[in-house]
């Protein structure tokens, strides 16, 4: 299988400020990948330089096989690109917009355009200049879609939709992947990358400090456990993140079984579970190693 997206050595500067640094990632053709990591910390610089809408400092990107700088041009008309604030011109209708987007692809089929259009509730008579967020996102949803790329780049893509066109949105890239589509896409919403994504990196001030399959970062040795009541966690080791109210108690715990059950049994516990810990937890794991490092 091919890689729609290669990085290796990847830097961005700008002159004395850090960018990204360094950064060697690879998403294969039909992936669903996604992009971690909180406001700031160079997701939408990778992306940029992905696109060759910047230039990079150092380091090596291709995109569907091409260069991202060189070729920038041939990669924009068979990607997919939602940035996280699009910006369109005021006086031009919906339907004008994403025309005139279509036509950037040198697409002249406006059956998808409509479907769109009509799935996302989007009034197409209306001028840009005269929407909310929401709805020039939904614009920017479709200019996105509407000529069938085979790579779609999301940065941030579901800020401004409320949950049910969230909900219709998730709904058109499931589908989209099932076409064999490769979705990239950066969110600082844990709970997306999840629910959607098959692998996912997570950067921090620049550099990716973790990557892989979603299911083998989120698999680690601790559990959540939480409960009604209260025990003596003193005689327990692996105990972290220890949360405590007047109803009872949480925490992160790594050690034996044998020895939880026994301070479980000598407690005065009315309720209890134990379950995986969400890839919050674990990323707020792979975060706080990173600062110690």
């Amino acid at each position: 299988m091919n890689n729609a997206v290669s990085l290796e050595g990847l830097v961005k500067r700008y002159g004395k400020h850090r960018g990204i640094e360094g950064l060697d990632l690879k998403v294969k053709e039909g992936e669903w990948f996604g992009y971690i990591g909180p406001n700031g910390a160079g997701k939408s610089t990778t992306i940029r330089t992905m696109l060759g809408l910047i230039k990079a400092t150092e380091g090596k990107s291709t995109v569907l096989g091409m260069d991202s700088w060189k070729d920038r041009e041939k990669i924009m008309e068979k990607v997919g690109y939602l940035p996280s604030e699009a910006i369109f011109y005021p006086e031009m209708t919906v339907s004008e917009t994403l025309d005139y987007a279509l036509s950037l692809h040198a697409c002249k089929d406006r059956r998808r355009q409509k479907e769109l259009s009509e799935r996302l509730e989007l009034d197409t008579g209306r001028k840009i200049g005269e929407l909310s967020y929401g709805n020039r996102k939904k614009v920017g949803i479709v200019c996105a879609l509407e000529h069938n790329p085979s790579l779609l780049i999301l940065d941030e893509p579901t800020g401004g939709l409320d949950p049910l066109m969230q909900r219709e949105f998730f709904s058109m890239l499931e589908e989209e992947h099932r076409k064999g589509v490769t979705i990239f896409m950066s969110s600082h919403i844990l709970s997306e990358i999840e629910s959607h994504a098959e692998t996912a990196a997570a950067i921090r001030e620049g550099r990716i400090i973790v990557n892989g399959k979603v299911e083998e970062i989120s698999r680690t040795n601790a559990r959540r456990v939480n409960l009604r009541g209260k025990i003596d966690i003193s005689t327990l080791t692996g105990v972290k993140e220890v949360v405590e109210d007047k109803n009872g108690m949480s925490f992160l715990y790594s050690g034996e079984a044998s020895a939880l059950l026994e301070a479980l049994n000598k407690g005065s516990v009315k309720d209890f579970t134990v379950t995986e810990p969400d890839l919050e937890e674990v990323f707020l794991h792979y975060y706080r190693k990173e600062e110690k490092a």
